[in-house]
């Protein structure tokens, strides 16, 4: 009972795998009830993948030349067009009007400050569970950037995203016992970590 009470705040239990990833085309995709979509993204990441490693492509690169090749087939296409009297290419005029540029900031300087106060709490020593939260996750990153370049990361998180959801929803019975035996061990660790660190403030509690 008490593990089952747990699990179900430690994951929601009420929303199933679907709703959790939002319960729209993108969540069909995920969990691949949309085979053809979720066939053709993992081919394409694959063959890119394989693209970039065979010809030594950076996503550099790679952008600089479809830019490259696009530009050029609108620019000829404009040329021809004038010259032999055919329609120019059905493009409309190139702007980012003032309420998306308002948005994009407002969305950005929200981004910002909230990663800001959590830099100034962990800073100022407020809470040492966030700031064991922010550690683990930079040593993840830096485990895994150290293992492999941002090219490959990309890919490889594109097939994670395409395996793991619908692994985790078929499967889901034995992943949430395990997890839930993974989650008590790090919490009683986090626990042991925190009297040591801060025996005073275990003390007043």
């Amino acid at each position: 009972m008490g593990m089952g009470s747990s699990l179900e705040k430690l994951f929601n239990k009420e929303r199933t795998v679907h709703e959790i990833l939002g319960g729209g085309i993108v969540a069909d995709v995920m969990l691949w009830r949309k085979k053809n979509v979720s066939v053709g993204i993992v081919a394409v990441t694959i063959g890119s993948w394989m693209v970039f490693e065979t010809f030594s492509y950076t996503i550099l690169t790679l952008l600089s030349s479809v830019l490259l090749l696009l530009l050029s087939i609108l620019f000829l296409w404009s040329k021809s067009a004038s010259i032999l009297n055919r329609p120019s290419p059905p493009l409309t005029e190139f702007q980012v009007s003032e309420a998306m540029a308002e948005e994009a900031s407002k969305l950005l300087r929200i981004h910002v400050n909230k990663l800001l106060q959590v830099s100034y709490d962990i800073a100022m020593g407020r809470d040492s569970e966030l700031f064991i939260k922010v550690a683990v996750y930079l040593f993840l990153i830096a485990f895994i950037g150290s293992l492999m370049d941002f090219q490959t990361l990309c890919h490889t998180g594109v097939l994670v995203v395409m395996a793991v959801p619908a692994f985790c929803e078929r499967y889901e019975d034995c992943i949430d016992g395990s997890i839930v035996l993974i989650y008590n061990k790090a919490k009683e660790l986090y626990l042991r970590f925190k009297i040591w660190a801060y025996p005073e403030h275990t003390k007043q509690s």
